[in-house]
């Protein structure tokens, strides 16, 4: 595994090794150890999986607020999804910047994203299907999000707003200036 920091430190590529012959292949996706060593040391409790029947499917942005925030680690099965994660940690150098990549079956790459983001992705092709892991279970009554295409987040989606297939509780989250302060910049930690 290759690990390289995006623009925002605390938020890590990753680009995985397979090992294929004929029969297909096999590939560690997660080695304690290995995530030890390049800084991201997590306990995952919890894996979800979506699948997204349509291109221009966007989930986001989300995120759980204390005591249940929580760590991701995201990667993609099958098919390509533009992944954006906005940090929104008041007091932080990088408060509402974001990062956004490219995850795909083909690349085989990950990323971890740090409690304290709003995590959000648009599939770019049918039938996507997406796994991450988290630090802390699902919890309703801390679930929140931020609103996708807030002008202010300055995001560059890969599809037209008109277009984008969405929950309808995806529509309604607040902008970044209605945000309350759910998270202190406190450094790079796992769960806020």
């Amino acid at each position: 595994m290759q690990v390289r920091t995006a623009a925002i430190p605390e938020i890590k590529v990753m680009q995985l090794t397979r090992h294929a012959d004929r029969r297909g292949f096999v590939s560690e996706t997660y080695k304690r150890r290995d995530f030890v060593e390049a800084g991201i040391d997590c306990e995952f409790v919890q894996d979800n999986h979506t699948l997204s029947v349509d291109a221009g499917v966007v989930r986001g942005l989300h995120f759980q607020i204390p005591p249940f925030a929580q760590a991701k680690l995201i990667r993609v099965a099958r098919g390509q999804i533009f992944d954006v994660a906005v940090d929104i940690r008041h007091g932080s150098p990088s408060f509402g910047r974001h990062v956004a990549v490219e995850l795909s079956s083909e690349d085989w790459n990950q990323i971890f994203v740090p409690a304290g983001f709003a995590h959000g992705f648009c599939t770019l092709e049918p039938n996507t299907e997406v796994l991450y892991k988290v630090t802390s279970y699902y919890s309703p009554a801390h679930d929140r999000g931020l609103l996708w295409n807030d002008p202010a987040l300055a995001i560059d989606w890969p599809v037209d707003p008109r277009d984008a297939v969405l929950s309808e509780k995806d529509k309604k989250w607040p902008r970044l200036s209605e945000l309350p302060e759910f998270f202190r910049y406190l450094g790079a930690e796992c769960a806020a």
